[in-house]
């Protein structure tokens, strides 16, 4: 079965005899590594029950627009912002006609307003209705935009009729919405990435760190092995589980960080940096852990190695892409660095920003290069990677 791992999927259900496949997709989708949240119409709901979709993804169904206890948990905005993906299965000719005219006037439709992410149908409907001028109108119309048509297939139909109009089949589906992440711009290449924090110990208890998840840098590492390259990911200590299909470094300080670094720098292709490495450690560190006997403690601190700047210099070097987190003059502080540190490309966030950031699961970032700048507005940490892969890939392989 294709893979999935760490996709958010919403699975929108509209009203048609298909929808009692949709019960199985969860359970494909999930099968398939994929965490997975519903979204029923009225009409959906007369075909099967909102607890079913409940009881098999092991969340609550969304199934009304202005519901206060919805709004309070997981808004429809932010459902919006979770999806890796919108799936419509089964997606009949009303609901490719509402979205076709842009309406909002469900939960369902107002999502896929709202969304950065890729929206895909999986159309289900008499093979008259398929055959229709207006459905052949707004299949055209919905191409064109960018929409991914799964099927129909061919075949008998619960009205009768054989035909086109038939949903595919879940495993189908799942193989169809896996290949959407499955991009190969990278195929062929060796990608190595820094990610989370490194911590400087003072003594064998305590320690210099920050606010690093690991988040932004473990999201582009399972972006750029979708985009099918050979990926490393060396990593500081975090809370987060490797992703599948790369190869993992453990570190914990900077020192050790640059050793990985520049080990593995001279064979790759693409280098990016998006560690929050810690700028100074303690220039000694107590062999026993230190009472507390004082009223204060100095500490003496020296700097510590920049990897980034160190790749960057290297003869024959990688593309090199950094990131500037910026609590003040973002664009300026971000264009500084991009010179001063020899870099291809720095992607800037501005880490003052609310909602954004360090140990947020959204972010949003301008990539800086020498020639221009492109903003690229919130969303999850997991499309942003994609869209910041697909940005590099274009300017690697234009190198």
């Amino acid at each position: 079965m294709s893979s999935l791992a760490n996709k958010h999927i919403l699975l929108g259900v509209t009203g048609g005899i298909a929808a009692y496949k949709s019960a199985d997709l969860v359970r494909r989708l999930q099968d398939a590594g994929a965490s997975v949240r519903v979204v029923m119409t009225a009409a959906a709901q007369e075909f099967i029950t909102p607890l079913t979709m409940q009881a098999l993804s092991g969340h609550p169904v969304h199934t009304t627009l202005l519901d206060p206890k919805a709004e309070a948990g997981m808004g429809h905005i932010q459902l919006a912002r979770w999806a890796d993906l919108i799936l419509v299965a089964p997606a009949t000719a009303d609901f490719m006609a509402r979205i076709v005219q842009g309406q909002g006037d469900d939960l369902l439709t107002t999502l896929c307003l709202a969304t950065n992410a890729p929206i895909a149908l999986a159309p289900a409907m008499n093979q008259g209705m398929w055959h229709n001028a207006s459905t052949q109108t707004n299949l055209v119309t919905l191409h064109a935009r960018k929409v991914h048509i799964f099927g129909p297939a061919d075949g008998g139909q619960a009205c009768g009729d054989i035909g086109p109009g038939r949903m595919l089949e879940p495993l189908q589906l799942v193989d169809a919405a896996a290949g959407l992440f499955q991009t190969g711009v990278l195929a062929g290449k060796k990608v190595v990435i820094t990610a989370g924090p490194t911590r400087e110990a003072i003594d064998p208890v305590r320690y210099i760190s920050n606010h690093s998840s690991g988040k932004m840098g473990y999201a582009l590492a399972q972006a750029a092995v979708e985009a099918g390259a050979h990926t490393v990911l060396i990593s500081g200590p975090t809370q987060l589980a490797a992703p599948e299909r790369l190869e993992f470094v453990s570190v914990t300080t900077a020192e050790e960080m640059l050793h990985a670094a520049m080990d593995q720098a001279a064979s790759c292709d693409l280098f990016i940096a998006a560690a929050a490495v810690a700028d100074y450690r303690p220039a000694q560190v107590a062999a026993q852990k230190i009472k507390k006997t004082d009223e204060t403690l100095t500490l003496a601190l020296v700097k510590n190695p920049d990897i980034v700047a160190s790749v960057a210099a290297l003869k024959s070097k990688p593309m090199v892409v950094g990131f500037a987190a910026e609590s003040e003059n973002l664009i300026a502080h971000a264009q500084q660095k991009l010179l001063r540190k020899n870099l291809d490309l720095i992607i800037a966030n501005d880490i003052s920003a609310e909602g954004i950031g360090f140990n947020s699961d959204n972010n949003a970032v301008t990539v800086i290069d020498k020639e221009q700048l492109v903003s690229i507005s919130p969303r999850s940490k997991q499309q942003l990677a994609r869209e910041l892969i697909r940005l590099i890939a274009e300017k690697l392989n234009k190198q």
